[in-house]
């Protein structure tokens, strides 16, 4: 399920690092604490040793800090923004100890790029997937499309009817393509983002978002046309 991703992320790297023989201190992201929780749940019932697989929940700033700091700590594995990994690297550079390894998954401005050969329909449903899924909340999510002039405009408008398709609600509804974002913080960095494109770019379509969401962190997602890369 899409509405998994979270979990399948940490799960990952929790897995891959018992899996090459380490012991692992498993911290989620604060605002996950009990998907984290679970996680860890699931691998416990599973048969890993509760001594080899910690759950240690928590502020960033605090627990996060205390951990990478530790020269205890050989290694981090990290799935968040690019600042907090800096962060993590300045502060395991900083440390009397054997030089720890940091393995880092950040944001990026992915580009989905495809050019007249392209099946739109096929183009649309990929994009619609990899811009959408999870609500955007993931590094891999595609955040610019080019399209050839060709295809151009017919793509834009399969796009257009396709987002008028997306329902935004609950995720744990089957019928739900669009759950809520993580937090306050994210909704308003989102909605920033689409009061600046309303003004700069020219509107391509609005997903709908109704009643049933206006008390929730929930953003209706939207796709502008650009007139120049500077944008």
């Amino acid at each position: 399920s899409p509405w998994n991703f979270p979990l399948a992320i940490f799960l990952g790297q929790v897995s891959a690092a018992l899996a090459a023989g380490n012991s692992v201190i498993a911290k989620p992201a604060e605002q996950t604490n009990l998907v984290g929780y679970y996680a860890v749940k699931l691998l416990h019932d599973a048969g890993v040793p509760a001594d080899v697989l910690q759950f240690l929940p928590g502020d960033g700033a605090t627990v996060g800090a205390a951990l990478t700091a530790d020269p205890r700590v050989a290694g981090v594995a990290f799935t968040g923004s690019t600042e907090t990994a800096r962060a993590i690297n300045r502060a395991m550079a900083a440390r009397d100890a054997a030089i720890g390894v940091l393995i880092a998954e950040t944001g990026g401005q992915n580009a989905f790029i495809a050019d007249s050969s392209a099946l739109p329909e096929q183009l649309v449903k990929d994009a619609m997937g990899s811009a959408f899924t999870s609500a955007g909340q993931r590094c891999s999510a595609a955040r610019v499309l080019f399209v050839q002039d060709d295809i151009a405009d017919k793509v834009m408008t399969m796009l257009a009817g396709a987002m008028d398709e997306l329902k935004i609600g609950d995720p744990g509804l089957l019928s739900t393509d669009v759950g809520p974002v993580i937090d306050a913080d994210a909704l308003k960095i989102l909605e920033d983002h689409a009061a600046r494109m309303a003004k700069e770019a020219r509107p391509i379509k609005r997903a709908h978002a109704d009643a049933s969401v206006a008390h929730g962190t929930f953003f209706a997602p939207g796709a502008w046309e650009l007139d120049s890369l500077d944008q």
